[in-house]
C-alpha cells in the first residue's frame, strides 16, 4: 500500500495487469454477483435526468425493474446501487447480438444522446474505491471471472492503472493520475 493525497492504494493497482477480453467473458461482470453497481450520491441524479433517454435502449425486464425499484436504489446498509432484474443482472445491463453484455447507458453515451458514460464505479473496475472519513482506499478487485482479462493484460503488458486511467482521471483529477504514473515508474525501479 502506498499514499497519494488523501488516497491509500493498494500495489496490486500498479503491479496487475488486465485488460477487458469482452470476446471471451461475454460481459458477465454486469450480470453475475448479488448487488447492482455502487453509486455515488451526484450519480442518482443524473440517472433520474438520462432516464427518459436511456429507457428507449433498455429490455423490457430492465424498464420493468426500474419502474418498480426506481433509476437507483438505497440497501440496507444506506448504499446506493443500480438496481437488479430479479436479483441478478443490472437493470441497464443490454445484449448485443453475439450476447454479450453491454450498458444501456454506455451505449446512450456513445451515440451521443447523453454526456455521461455509465456510473464511475463500472468506468473503474476492476478497481474498486471504498471512501473513509480521512481517505480513500484504491483496491484492485480480483473476480475469478475476469481471469480472461489478466491473461489478456499480462499479454499486452497493460498495468490495471493504465487500463483504468480515463476513469481514475475522472474520479481524481488529471494531477493525481499523474502522480500515480509516476511512484508506479518508481516502485517498478525497486
Amino acid at each position: 500500500m502506498f499514499q497519494l493525497g488523501k488516497t491509500i492504494i493498494s500495489e496490486d493497482v500498479i503491479q496487475k495487469d488486465f485488460v477487458c477480453n469482452l470476446n471471451a467473458c461475454k460481459g458477465i461482470c454486469c450480470v453475475e454477483g448479488d448487488a447492482g453497481a455502487p453509486l455515488e450520491e451526484s450519480e442518482v441524479e443524473i440517472l433520474e435526468e438520462i432516464y427518459p433517454i436511456v429507457k428507449g435502449y433498455l429490455r423490457e425486464e430492465g424498464r420493468a425493474a426500474i419502474q418498480t425499484q426506481g433509476t437507483s436504489i438505497k440497501t440496507d446498509k444506506g448504499e446506493l446501487e443500480t438496481p437488479l432484474i430479479d436479483g441478478k443482472e443490472c437493470a441497464y445491463v443490454i445484449f448485443d447480438d453475439k450476447g454479450t453484455a453491454l450498458c444501456a447507458i454506455e451505449e446512450a453515451y456513445n451515440k451521443g444522446e447523453v454526456s455521461w458514460k455509465k456510473p464511475v464505479s463500472c468506468h473503474l473496475y476492476p478497481i474498486r474505491v471504498q471512501d473513509y472519513t480521512e481517505f480513500a482506499a484504491v483496491n484492485y478487485h480480483h473476480w475469478q471471472i475476469c481471469d480472461d482479462a489478466c491473461s489478456l493484460g499480462k499479454e499486452l503488458q497493460v498495468p490495471v492503472y493504465k487500463f483504468v486511467k480515463e476513469a481514475l482521471v475522472r474520479k481524481f483529477g488529471e494531477d493525481w493520475y499523474m502522480e500515480l504514473e509516476k511512484m508506479a515508474e518508481t516502485f517498478k525501479k525497486k
